[in-house]
């Protein structure tokens, strides 16, 4: 039987059907990314440019990004703002002469934080000597569960000020405002996850 199975591999090889796919993951997960999104246009949706309405007007961004790290975060605030101003009637210009009014966008920040829970044994990092050389490996025993929780809190806060591009007189005050989003992924007795919240899961 071992035989026919290695000649089969063989045949497979040389006949072309050896393939390897090559995986790669981001530094940063999904979930985090739309729990972060999600919170953000949250919190744009409800700042309010009504009295900008018909204004030729030059967005700042001086005061939230840094123009040599720009962080995707507040290039989606930035891009969601536009969004909702344009939806408003607000005539956006790209340079800062051409405004009649200048906008400046700024945030208290944007993030997710995370809890966790655990009714059971946690799992517990051992250092054990396993190659003689003195060198310790860590060693992990297994969870033991009954009711397992990990909640994820998105959270993006979003404000703006406009002022006359000639006199600097203010014009409109928005925010700030305060968007949320939440994950929980729940496990029990080792089953699961059961997932509840803004995010849905990836599994169909």
């Amino acid at each position: 039987m071992l035989m026919w199975l290695g000649l089969l591999a063989l045949i497979s090889c040389c006949g072309g059907g050896c393939a390897t796919i090559r995986v790669t993951d981001p530094p940063r997960s999904a979930t985090e990314q739309f729990l972060e999104s999600e919170a953000t246009r949250k919190a744009v949706d409800q700042l309010s440019a009504e009295a900008l309405r018909d204004r030729k007007t030059y967005i700042d961004t001086s005061y939230l990004i840094s123009s040599a790290y720009p962080t995707p975060e507040n290039l989606f605030l930035v891009a969601e703002l536009r969004n909702r101003l344009l939806i408003g009637g607000v005539r956006l210009v790209e340079k800062r002469e051409q405004a009649q009014v200048v906008l400046e966008i700024r945030s208290g920040g944007i993030g997710i934080d995370r809890y966790e829970y655990l009714l059971g044994l946690p799992s517990v990092y051992l250092q054990k000597d396993v190659s003689g050389t003195g060198a310790n490996t860590p060693l992990a025993t297994p969870e033991l569960s009954i009711v397992k929780n990990t909640r994820q809190k998105g959270f993006a806060s979003a404000a703006f000020v406009a002022y006359w591009a000639d006199t600097g007189e203010l014009v409109a005050s928005s925010g700030p405002f305060v968007g949320r989003t939440l994950r929980e992924d729940w496990w029990i007795f080792g089953f699961g996850p059961r997932t509840v919240g803004n995010v849905p899961r990836a599994e169909n």
